[in-house]
């Protein structure tokens, strides 16, 4: 089926779960913190199908081992910190980007396009991984999960990148893997383009309708203009 190609004033990219696969490095800390508590370990299985929302909420997830719910106050007093120093050692060593991204965003790039990256991921986490893949130069601007007072699905992190790159947020772009970036992409008003691949709970990104669904940052060419 031809779809008709858009030539959007920018494109904001989701990080985890789009550009890179970084669920490894986040299942291997979900499990070292297990241990250090005495509980079961969880797997990078079910790691999978909580990631997405910040690291705080998958802290939340394993330890009631299950994505909705909140674990008992106190004890995710004495986990989070855990996680954290894990994840401050751990942040890139396991994970790797995904197939096609580096050559998906020099083609853009190559178009004219400006190219930011837009995350739930907090920004001691989110600049080290993306300098540690050889991705941050990539970007004009990164709006990190701590950025701004709201995280995706709002639309205010979309909008700060916006109004960070000077550019009026119509006709914008947000690639994304989850259900949290359809839903902010959305909520300002930007077309959104979905990976197969990423982390979305479990769910077939489909569900969510996104413009366009893609199994590589390769077939971009197949929906925005070139120059």
């Amino acid at each position: 089926m031809s779809q008709e190609k858009i030539k959007p004033g920018f494109i904001l990219i989701d990080l985890d779960g789009t550009l890179i696969d970084s669920v490894p490095d986040l299942a291997y800390c979900v499990d070292e913190m297990m241990k250090q508590l005495d509980m079961p370990v969880r797997g990078e299985a079910a790691v999978r199908n909580w990631v997405g929302n910040g690291v705080q909420r998958l802290v939340e997830r394993a330890l009631i081992n299950s994505v909705d719910g909140m674990p008992d106050q106190a004890l995710m007093e004495k986990a989070y910190p855990i996680y954290l120093e894990l994840y401050k050692e751990n942040t890139s060593k396991r994970s790797c980007v995904y197939e096609g991204v580096v050559e998906g965003i020099e083609w853009m790039k190559a178009q004219g396009y400006r190219v930011a990256c837009v995350t739930n991921k907090a920004a001691a986490f989110t600049i080290p991984l993306l300098k540690d893949k050889g991705l941050y130069d990539s970007f004009e601007v990164v709006v990190s999960g701590d950025t701004c007072e709201e995280k995706k699905p709002h639309p205010m992190p979309l909008l700060h990148a916006a109004e960070l790159l000077g550019v009026s947020p119509e006709n914008a772009l947000m690639i994304g893997d989850s259900k949290s970036d359809v839903k902010a992409a959305r909520a300002a008003g930007f077309h959104i383009f979905c990976m197969t691949y990423g982390y979305n709970h479990g769910e077939d990104i489909r569900n969510y309708e996104p413009d366009a669904v893609m199994d590589s940052f390769m077939e971009l060419p197949n929906y925005l203009a070139a120059k």
